[in-house]
């Protein structure tokens, strides 16, 4: 393997999981689950880590938690999370609580002598840009204002980790996903993002009876969508057979308008109404596409397609959420 301390992109490894005590940090929120059901096909003795359990939040009790626990792996999927609205109303609380997470998991995790970690960045740390986010371009311009306070959070917590390759030669690396959706997603109005905030606007029109739905923005803006089972996978991909300083991108390399967005939730919904987009709210970035060319290179591709990940999505809104 090469040396962590120098190299800023690293060649395939083999770092098995098979056998090794395998912690998830922030096990109960979507990517924390996802990642247990895909560690569950792994011959490695997983532990799910919910704020139950500790709160990553406050450094006495993660360091704690780390001492008994002594996992060999650790992924941080612990985080603060929201939209627009969220990100608009909690600045604070999205800035302070995704910095002491990121410090406080990555630290304790030096001094346990966790053998590999994976800290989860958002695709919001790049700057405003209609070109595919290549990984070289964190920190070349400003930010999206309508998550900044997330976005530099998440930035702290990728270079922590590639500092510490550099000064305690750890072998901590970062994966930067795109936006996710499936199975365990927040739907609420005010906290979603922009798939589950659509899909319950939308279905709960459907049921209405509603003429219209109202959409934030212009409905112009383009996203980039990833279902979190392929997140997870990726993630487990990564952890095994990547060692670098710089961060990889996860996601499709394609996306779509927020307009057809609602087309595709709708029919996946069966809602045969109108959209009203209110130009009065925020677009946010005008498109958020990741470049992830280092990954395909790597040899991982994702498998679900936008249209077969809503119609899965919006099962598992049914039985848990509706």
């Amino acid at each position: 393997m090469e040396n962590p301390k120098t190299s800023p992109a690293a060649a395939p490894v083999i770092f098995p999981l098979a056998g090794k005590r395998v912690a998830v940090a922030g096990a109960n929120g979507m990517v924390g689950s996802a990642l247990l059901r895909r560690l569950g096909r792994v011959p490695c003795e997983a532990i799910g880590a919910g704020r139950a359990e500790v709160d990553f939040r406050r450094q006495a009790p993660v360091e704690q938690w780390m001492n008994r626990v002594k996992p060999d792996v650790l992924f941080v999927a612990a985080a603060t999370v929201g939209g627009i609205l969220a990100n608009s109303l909690r600045p604070a609380e999205f800035l302070y609580d995704n910095l002491m997470i990121a410090g406080n998991a990555i630290e304790a995790a030096r001094q346990a002598g966790v053998k590999k970690l994976m800290f989860l960045g958002s695709s919001c740390i790049y700057p405003l840009t209609d070109k595919p986010m290549r990984e070289e371009m964190l920190l070349t311009g400003p930010l999206e204002p309508t998550n900044q306070w997330y976005s530099v959070a998440k930035i702290a917590g990728l270079k922590l980790c590639a500092a510490y390759r550099r000064q305690w030669n750890c072998d901590f690396i970062s994966a930067q996903p795109t936006n996710l959706y499936g199975p365990g997603d927040r739907y609420d109005l005010e906290g979603s993002h922009v798939i589950p905030a659509l899909l319950l606007k939308i279905h709960r029109a459907r049921e209405s009876g509603a003429r219209s739905v109202e959409i934030w923005g212009t409905g112009r803006p383009r996203r980039e969508f990833l279902h979190v089972d392929d997140l997870a996978d990726a993630l487990v991909f990564l952890m095994e057979r990547y060692s670098g300083e710089s961060h990889v991108n996860v996601g499709w390399g394609e996306d779509v308008t927020i307009s057809e967005l609602a087309k595709l939730i709708a029919e996946v919904v069966g809602y045969n109404g109108a959209f009203d987009f209110n130009t009065a709210k925020p677009d946010g970035a005008p498109r958020k596409r990741l470049d992830v060319t280092k990954l395909d290179a790597l040899g991982w591709r994702p498998r679900m397609h936008l249209k077969e990940g809503l119609a899965d999505a919006y099962r598992w809104f049914l039985k848990h959420a509706a």
